[in-house]
């Protein structure tokens, strides 16, 4: 593998970091301006990332380093398979949500919508650092700024509702970073004398020969430190989460957040340790068990929600799970599967969190108990919600298919049948959780705007209220229909992120 030196991979985090300060600047005053920053910064984000992908592909990763802190660790950024591909879903699905969220904000009236903006660029800055770390330390401070960045969104409602979700979602991300991360990184560092990423892991042989205990220990306080990747017992955060409006829980679930947890699970397995050397270790047996209970368990408590922010939000836990068992199955196909799954579930799953916020907007429902007959009010938005649940469940030319095809060779590769197993199961469960939504909306009848719960739903974020006319907001339907064709579109050629998943395996 080449190295080269370019600034390219420090560009996108600048680029959200100066539509912060223009998004400020502008203000409430002039909203036009405000939005027009953040989609213009988005579009030049992606140019940036795309100028990076054909120099990776070739087999070069592209390096710049800020500053040296102490030998061993700098502020140092680069553009390899793995950063390209996390950083290429974000831009785009950053667009669709920027626009997703004019809709969302007007249409409803949000307060605090600079604030919103603000603190949503600069959450993609953070995750654009996170993605382009060279290592260990730098990554951390992303990491840990994402979560700072993303408390004001979660708790926009300012309601004591909206504060007590945040508080938690803050509680879980930054306790488990001081009780498990910071220790971990530290261990690591004396240990190897380096937090750098390296293909084949950092940890010289002879610690790896006489460190085997500690090295057990070490990888799953980075598995729990990582709380972002919502692996259970620290999944109670994601719910909790939901309290916020509907573009928050999509950048939650899609485009940043949990997606930056299983991205840094996945640097360790790679970059960290080394699957060859990991192959030997009984804490991957234990990682594999708990992505399997993960897996099965979210997606049995996702059966039992009917607000439809809760279910999706279960179904997140869930399908983030698929990423870390790609992960540790430690073969080709199984590594495959894990790293494309980052995109597939992305484009899938903020389609489905997209069709939630426009049927609360258009019809004010929060409940899959309420969606009798919607698709005949709400065509697109039902279709769209459709194209994704397939995505989800893994049905043949969508790209959640993919994700499971090779996850499956993947567990035949290593001999394991209770992964077999969890991955046919979970996907009558995931049919299970999503198949009555489609036939409510699609195959009965409608029956209304009146709300029969009335009230306030914990979970979804939203105040309700009745309307008659329904109407699908135009600036809401078309980010979820291109992120619907985009899931599909991952079905049927999904060239592109296989072979970006194979240069990560090599």
């Amino acid at each position: 593998m080449h190295t080269e030196t370019s600034i390219l991979p420090l560009l996108p985090i600048l680029v959200s970091l100066v539509a912060v300060v223009l998004i400020i600047k502008t203000g409430k005053e002039r909203p036009n301006l405000r939005e027009f920053w953040s989609i213009a910064a988005g579009v030049v984000k992606l140019a940036i990332v795309s100028m990076m992908i054909p120099e990776v592909l070739s087999g070069t990763n592209l390096e710049f380093t800020l500053f040296h802190v102490m030998p061993g660790i700098d502020v140092k950024f680069r553009a390899d398979a793995l950063g390209v591909l996390f950083a290429s879903g974000a831009s785009v699905l950053w667009i669709l949500t920027t626009i997703y969220s004019i809709g969302y904000m007007r249409g409803h009236g949000e307060v605090n919508q600079t604030r919103y903006f603000g603190c949503f660029a600069g959450a993609l800055s953070a995750t654009m650092g996170v993605a382009f770390s060279a290592n260990m330390f730098t990554m951390f401070i992303f990491y840990e700024a994402l979560t700072i960045i993303t408390y004001p969104l979660v708790a926009h409602k300012d309601t004591e509702e909206a504060r007590a979700g945040a508080r938690k979602y803050a509680f879980y991300l930054l306790a488990s970073a001081k009780a498990f991360l910071v220790a971990a990184i530290v261990i690591t560092y004396n240990l190897a004398g380096t937090l750098e990423f390296q293909g084949g892991g950092i940890f010289p042989e002879l610690v790896r020969q006489h460190q085997t205990p500690i090295l057990n220990i070490v990888f799953l306080m980075y598995l729990y430190g990582f709380a972002k990747c919502a692996i259970m017992p620290l999944h109670g955060w994601l719910p909790a989460a939901m309290v916020a409006p509907t573009p928050v829980s999509a950048l939650l679930h899609a485009v940043a957040v949990v997606k930056t947890g299983v991205f840094t699970v996945l640097r360790v397995i790679f970059f960290i340790y080394g699957t060859d050397y990991l192959r030997g270790l009984e804490a991957t047996d234990i990682a594999l068990f708990m992505s399997c209970f993960t897996i099965v368990v979210a997606s049995i408590i996702a059966l039992t929600r009917d607000n439809i922010k809760a279910r999706l939000a279960y179904s997140t836990i869930s399908q983030l799970s698929y990423i870390i068992l790609g992960g540790v199955l430690l073969t080709a196909s199984g590594v495959i599967g894990g790293v494309i799954h980052i995109s597939n579930h992305a484009f899938a799953k903020i389609t489905l969190f997209f069709c939630a916020g426009s049927l609360y907007v258009s019809a004010h429902k929060t409940e899959v108990s309420q969606l009798d007959g919607i698709a005949k009010k709400m065509p697109l938005t039902m279709v769209a919600f459709t194209i994704g649940a397939m995505g989800m469940i893994g049905v043949p030319l969508f790209g959640g298919f993919v994700t499971k095809w090779y996850l499956l060779l993947g567990a035949m590769e290593r001999d394991s049948l209770l992964v077999v197993a969890v991955l046919l199961s979970s996907t009558l469960l995931n049919a299970g959780y999503f198949m009555p939504i489609i036939y409510r909306a699609f195959f009965k009848e409608y029956k209304g705007d009146h709300d029969p719960h009335g009230g306030h739903h914990i979970l979804h974020g939203d105040t309700q209220g009745g309307h008659e006319d329904i109407r699908e907001n135009p600036f809401m339907v078309v980010p979820l229909m291109i992120t619907a064709i985009l899931s599909i579109l991952g079905g049927i050629f999904p060239d592109f992120i296989v072979t970006l998943a194979s240069e990560v395996f090599r």
